[in-house]
């Protein structure tokens, strides 16, 4: 099969990499120092899976910022481009899509265009009458970042949007690029695919924030937060994953994906999605209180990054977390070695990691590390069992 990606994220790249093994895969972006990485074998997002696979140079694969190169004769487009939440629209910002599927329908009217930014429940049926297109399916991804390419490698469970020939082929196509056997695949409607898309989510950060108030409340009862949660995951029904503390969930991902669903949710009955968004407000609130309290003069901030392997900052709880605690007149500093300019949402950046050390008082870590234990006393972190 022939394959037009257009997207050279994590999404974009970790499928690229999944299908180029057995198919011919194209991948097009509009910024052309991400095309100009992959023509060299380098991978413009942090994931050394994907880079090693681009290194090693044996995928059937190109790139290009050319749309008619990368759309002509393809049997398959798949769509991963950015599809931000817009607060003033109240709603995913999908014109990187539409922009996608415009160019496909003038170049390639005949291609299956593959779905897989999220988007609003209901999205793909009403752009296909919109559009007047037959050839529109939503494939919804369950990727993390920094890890991408191992989640398709491994997937949990490959959901096609339409029952059909061709949505068993695609579904097919993705399984045996697989190292995983026997994967799971659900063929639904689009519609239904996209509320799994954004009900899993939402589902992960109602976890997320179970485990943050429990932890908030064992803090501030001076109780042991580790032991109360070994002992309600030994609850099958509950289990003793995904149950790490942490500043707040943030990332690209959970916080536009809940808030898309509350104002899916705007005529219907509803409380818990409301509910999941303001405890996440609540936790950060918590965090700054609990740091402010140790009366900082400086506070350093250790990594801006919500996640292992990730470079990405895009809404980490713990910008809110700075704000707050700039917001009260104390200075911030910060150490984050993807970062190259000077400052950094009002605050300072230090690149030497023992300067950072020196001039802290208080080291807030969303996840502690290793190099920070001679400093230990002075680290405020809610990572109990040290894992995402």
């Amino acid at each position: 099969m022939k394959i037009a990606i257009a997207g050279a994220g994590y999404v974009g790249l970790s499928n690229a990499v999944l299908l180029a093994r057995h198919h011919d895969v194209t991948v097009i972006d509009i910024v052309a120092a991400k095309i100009d990485q992959i023509r060299q074998g380098h991978s413009p997002v942090p994931e050394p899976d994907i880079d090693a696979c681009l290194a090693a140079g044996d995928l059937n694969l190109t790139a290009t910022l050319d749309p008619d190169l990368a759309y002509r004769n393809a049997d398959f487009v798949i769509i991963a481009t950015p599809t931000d939440y817009d607060p003033e629209m109240n709603a995913f910002n999908t014109r990187s899509v539409e922009a996608v599927i415009a160019a496909v329908v003038a170049v390639q009217p005949t291609a299956v265009i593959i779905i897989k930014s999220t988007v609003p429940v209901g999205y793909t049926e009403s752009t296909r009458r919109r559009l007047g297109l037959s050839n529109l399916i939503f494939s919804p991804e369950f990727l993390r970042e920094g890890q991408a390419l191992h989640d398709n490698l491994h997937p949990s469970r490959i959901i096609v949007g339409e029952q059909s020939e061709r949505g068993r082929i695609f579904a097919e196509m993705l399984a045996a690029g697989a190292i995983k056997q026997d994967v799971p695949i659900l063929l639904t409607s689009s519609t239904a695919a996209e509320a799994i898309k954004l009900f899993a989510n939402s589902y992960l950060a109602m976890r997320i924030a179970f485990f943050n108030e429990l932890d908030s409340f064992a803090e501030i009862r001076d109780l042991d937060p580790r032991s109360i949660i070994e002992g309600i995951g030994l609850d099958p029904r509950i289990g003793s994953h995904y149950n790490n503390p942490s500043f707040g969930y943030g990332g690209y991902c959970l916080p536009k994906d809940t808030k898309q669903l509350r104002a899916s949710f705007a005529d219907v009955p509803n409380n818990i999605i409301t509910a999941v968004i303001e405890s996440n407000r609540t936790r950060k609130d918590h965090i700054a209180g609990m740091i402010l309290r140790r009366c900082p003069q400086t506070v350093g901030i250790y990594r801006l990054t919500m996640k292992k392997n990730s470079a990405d900052f895009r809404q980490s709880a713990i910008l809110g977390i700075m704000k707050r605690i700039t917001d009260r007149g104390v200075t911030v500093i910060v150490y984050e070695p993807n970062l190259s300019d000077k400052t950094y949402a009002d605050a300072s950046v230090v690149r030497d990691l023992a300067a950072f050390k020196a001039q802290s008082d208080v080291i807030v870590a969303n996840r502690l590390a290793g190099e920070l234990m001679d400093v230990r006393e002075k680290v405020y972190t809610r990572d109990l069992f040290s894992r995402d």
